[in-house]
């Protein structure tokens, strides 16, 4: 279990909460409101993305922030509120690297419940090799498998997620493949 911060107020009325089993028979402790009785859950967060894909060159982003500046990693980032997944891999997409794509298939799902994340990776296709990345990354490149930094990868989600992808690139068979990183 990854350390999170404890809620203290209730985002309703702003009272102390207390953790406690809910009386509506919830089976797990959450922060309840000790005056007006809000129940708040916590949830694990939405990363989105792609593999971005140009004939047999996949696109990798050089972070320019932390947590891993300098490493490389597939665009991708946190889900925004009032977009779908596939929104959210586009909005990234874009933002990290300036790249224009073809949204393909829902191809990694990948449960990461230690940091209490949720990581949903598109296949893509891009539509150009010019990009523009944005503030959040220092170079936005397109890699062959041999030319994948594999040592420098920013996340093992990323590192799952090309594997598979390079797997059934070489079968000419694209599946859906969902998996729990401890």
């Amino acid at each position: 279990m990854f350390a999170r911060r404890p809620i203290l107020h209730c985002r309703e009325c702003g009272a102390t909460v207390v953790y406690r089993l809910p009386d509506d028979g919830d089976t797990h402790p959450r922060a309840v409101c000790t005056r007006c009785a809000t129940v708040h859950y916590e949830n694990p967060l939405m990363v989105v993305g792609t593999v971005p894909v140009l004939g047999e060159r996949v696109l990798l982003c050089q972070r320019n922030i932390e947590p891993r500046r300098g490493l490389w990693t597939l665009p991708a980032g946190f889900m925004e509120l009032d977009e779908t997944t596939a929104q959210g891999a586009a909005r990234e997409t874009d933002e990290e690297a300036g790249a224009q794509i073809e949204m393909g298939p829902l191809f990694t799902l990948l449960n990461v419940t230690q940091v209490g994340q949720v990581h949903l990776y598109y296949r893509a296709t891009l539509l150009s090799d010019a990009f523009d990345p944005g503030h959040e990354t220092m170079q936005a490149r397109l890699f062959t498998e041999d030319e994948i930094p594999w040592e420098q990868l920013a996340f093992r989600t990323v590192r799952r997620t090309l594997e598979c992808y390079f797997a059934d690139r070489r079968t000419g068979r694209f599946g859906f493949h969902c998996m729990d990183l401890s």
